[in-house]
């Protein structure tokens, strides 16, 4: 419960200055299908790399610099050919092209180009809360689901509302919230969606705050994200 109390006070420095649902505006909202298509994997908007992670790069035109796989090892570096270790924990993929593109222009080659992705994300940290048998915060492994991070806590308890679970995530330095019906989506009537490393899971909105359940009740819609 302490990380999720640690992330509702900074959602609430980021809002100072409302008064609640009558400063919420939904000018922010984000569509639920591009949304849906933005965090389909490791490659959605602001990931950033960790140790382990398994990645490709490509130097276009230069097959003996390119890799269909490398790891990031233990210490967050990547080993390559002419540069050596390179550090590659804590940049998102296109920062570290470009760092690459700088690293090879400035000694070997004229204009490269590099085109990082990630092929397997090793490890992240997501926070599962509210009406759940065991909260805490939980270890994820490549790509993870909403319905598999309930699992990590061993699923709502038996009072839980389970047609009311709210996603709360950073994006771009900005607080937001999205709440799903996991009923529906267990019952396949919903998509399952994709959660991140850093995401905030609350079971049961009624276990929230009543500013923050004010907000998620003037929401356009389930499954839709707004800013907070």
């Amino acid at each position: 419960m302490r990380f999720f109390l640690l992330f509702l006070a900074a959602a609430s420095l980021a809002g100072c200055g409302t008064q609640g649902p009558a400063g919420f505006s939904s000018a922010g909202t984000i569509d639920p299908q591009q949304f849906m298509a933005a965090s389909s994997g490791a490659e959605a908007s602001g990931y950033r790399i960790g140790p382990s992670d398994k990645l490709s790069l490509t130097v276009f035109q230069v097959e003996d610099l390119s890799f269909e796989e490398i790891f990031v090892d233990a210490s967050g570096k990547l080993q390559l050919p002419l540069l050596g270790s390179v550090q590659a924990a804590g940049l998102t993929p296109a920062e570290l092209s470009t760092d690459l593109e700088r690293r090879l222009g400035e000694r070997y080659l004229r204009n490269p180009r590099v085109s990082v992705s990630v092929s397997e994300a090793a490890s992240q940290k997501i926070t599962v809360d509210g009406a759940v048998m065991k909260p805490g915060v939980y270890e994820m492994r490549g790509r993870t689901t909403l319905l598999q991070a309930v699992a990590m806590a061993e699923g709502g308890t038996r009072i839980a509302d389970l047609r009311k679970v709210a996603v709360f995530r950073s994006a771009e330095g900005r607080p937001m919230v999205a709440v799903f019906d996991l009923a529906a989506i267990r019952r396949g009537e919903a998509a399952d969606p994709i959660v991140l490393g850093d995401d905030v899971v609350v079971v049961d909105t009624s276990r929230l705050s009543a500013r923050y359940r004010d907000i998620i009740e003037v929401l356009p819609g389930l499954a839709v994200f707004a800013y907070l």
